[in-house]
């Protein structure tokens, strides 16, 4: 009679060998890309990390999917801000990128150019915001006028308040966001193809 063996026996070996297919595939790129990842991700949570220091740490056969991790983390950390910790932190994953870039001569220009855009997006966002309230401003004040006349009572209206100007500046917004964001997008890629390389 064959030897007969429990299912707790089964479990327990077909454990043993995923944990070792687990063991041997700890090594691959793919999981030292995601090592790449964390370690990007603590830099950029303000963690003491060296990322140009971790690379030098790296085996050989590592050292192009942690620095592929680290990009592509970095890289993520960088779109058209809403705001200043937003772009502080998009300015801070430059930086990053900058350090890895230490011997990549055809990225010494795209960094700051690519802050530029960062931050003219920001300025030419607020002054359209500006331009926008200042039209609709005229409006409100007709509209406080006759609220006053029916009501008898004096009234202050914000121009955001008016029922076309979230649609208006929602219109703007996504004009503004596809010519930045198409911009930046760019560059991201360009950083990318030769960091990643």
């Amino acid at each position: 009679m064959a030897e007969i063996r429990s299912t707790l026996e089964m479990v327990l070996e077909r454990a043993a060998r995923l944990e070792a297919e687990a063991s041997s595939a700890k090594f691959s790129g793919e999981e030292k890309e995601k090592e790449g990842m964390r370690l990007a991700a603590s830099y950029m949570r303000g963690e003491e990390v060296d990322l140009v220091a971790a690379l030098a740490d790296a085996e050989n056969e590592a050292l192009t999917h942690i620095r592929k991790g680290m990009v592509a983390a970095l890289l993520r950390n960088i779109f058209l801000p809403r705001d200043a910790a937003e772009q502080a932190n998009a300015n801070k994953a430059m930086q990053g990128l900058m350090a890895l870039a230490s011997g990549v001569a055809e990225l010494a220009p795209v960094f700051p150019e690519m802050k530029s855009i960062l931050d003219r997006y920001q300025s030419h966002k607020d002054q359209l915001k500006a331009q926008l309230e200042e039209q609709f401003a005229q409006q409100m004040a007709m509209m406080e006028k006759t609220l006053a006349q029916q009501t008898g009572m004096k009234m202050k209206l914000q121009p955001s308040q008016h029922p076309k100007f979230a649609e208006e500046w929602q219109r703007i917004k996504v004009e503004l966001n596809e010519q930045y964001g198409r911009a930046v997008s760019q560059y991201k890629e360009y950083i990318g193809k030769l960091l990643s390389a």
